[in-house]
């Protein structure tokens, strides 16, 4: 049997990852990663839950203080991003440098662990022709969060277990209850961490970003309205823009430099195709040529059929052209494209973060 180093939230998907796992016979450890700085904090509840899951189970757990990560990496990264006019995406980012990467290497360098399991939603394969650890879709494709971890790369992915990718959610809070788990019956998080702790993105942001009022305007430059900072708008947003038209208008550009909000109407939202940059290639090794793909472009949304076009590229980040078969709405800088094989495989099989358009 492994020794195997589980993240716990305190959450039920990460409790029964634990008991699944220490039921079956392995050594397991659980470990929470403290992430915010401050009072009240969502990490608090989860310390808590967790300290008392490891009592119950007859295991040890230990807490890291990775706050000061956490800022660096996902703090610095969404302020710099809304900043700019992009919208972040700061799940994926925080999987890679934060949680995966830091916990894996503390897990085997300290630890002495052979693995980590976390409660995500997703399923590693190995294929033995090509060598490679492939990450697919969940089973339960409502809980499905391979969008999340597509920047995971291989020594991660050959190092980290998912127990809950066979799973459904429904399952798992039987398994939980079966079990007598006491977090069997704990709400799910409902929103991103950052937005859990604040209340809300803006209200978070306004703790970093001091209002900047600006003009809105039409694509030919007309004044339409004001706004108070191009960091509470994204692409495709109809709501809050506070403008009276004939017909519903939505964001379809932020410019910087001229401090304005573009707006336009729902066709002038819509996109062919988008440029992918620091892309990931994760169950096949990096093609030379275009591949035919399914590709999602925000987690909620239906994959849809793409080509994508690797770039060549002098600074080797990785670049990609997607060209969808059918024009896309809100197609919005910062989020993730992520492309699978097909619906029926649910492989991975590379992402990357969607450029601004030039």
């Amino acid at each position: 049997m492994s020794k195997i180093v589980v993240g716990l939230s305190g959450g039920v998907d990460s409790s029964v990852t634990a008991a699944i796992l220490h039921n079956s016979g392995h050594e397991v450890i659980g470990l929470t990663l403290w992430l915010m700085k401050g009072k009240g904090q969502c990490c608090s509840e989860g310390m808590t839950d967790a300290a008392q899951l490891c009592e119950e189970m007859g295991i040890d757990y230990q807490v890291v203080d990775s706050r000061d990560v956490f800022e660096k990496h996902i703090i610095n990264y969404v302020v710099d991003g809304y900043a700019q006019g992009v919208t972040p995406l700061p799940c994926s980012q925080c999987n890679s440098t934060v949680k995966f990467g830091p916990m894996l290497s503390y897990a085997i360098n300290e630890m002495g662990a052979d693995y980590i399991a976390t409660g995500h939603y997703a399923r590693i394969t190995h294929n033995t022709d090509t060598g490679r650890y492939e990450l697919r879709r969940a089973i339960d494709r409502n809980k499905d969060q391979s969008y999340f971890l597509y920047d995971l790369n291989q020594a991660q992915l050959a190092a980290t277990k998912f127990p809950l990718g066979e799973t459904t959610k429904p399952e798992t809070r039987k398994i939980a209850a079966e079990l007598g788990l006491h977090t069997a019956e704990k709400p799910e998080s409902q929103d991103l961490c950052l937005v859990e702790r604040h209340g809300s993105m803006k209200t978070f942001l306004e703790k970093y970003l001091a209002p900047k009022p600006g003009n809105i305007v039409d694509g030919t430059g007309t004044v339409l309205g004001q706004h108070t900072g191009i960091h509470n708008y994204t692409i495709g947003q109809r709501k809050g823009l506070g403008i009276a038209a004939p017909n519903p208008l939505y964001v379809v550009g932020l410019d910087v430099g001229r401090n304005q909000v573009i707006v336009g109407e729902r066709d002038s939202v819509t996109s062919s195709e988008c440029t992918v940059h620091r892309v990931n290639w994760v169950s096949i090794a990096p093609p030379t040529n275009p591949i035919a793909a399914e590709v999602q472009i925000r987690y909620r949304s239906q994959a849809v059929g793409a080509t994508i076009v690797p770039i060549a590229d002098a600074n080797g980040t990785g670049r990609v052209k997607v060209i969808f078969d059918e024009p896309q709405f809100g197609v919005t800088p910062g989020q993730a494209a992520v492309w699978y094989e097909d619906e029926d495989s649910g492989r991975v099989l590379g992402g990357g973060i969607i450029e601004p358009v030039a």
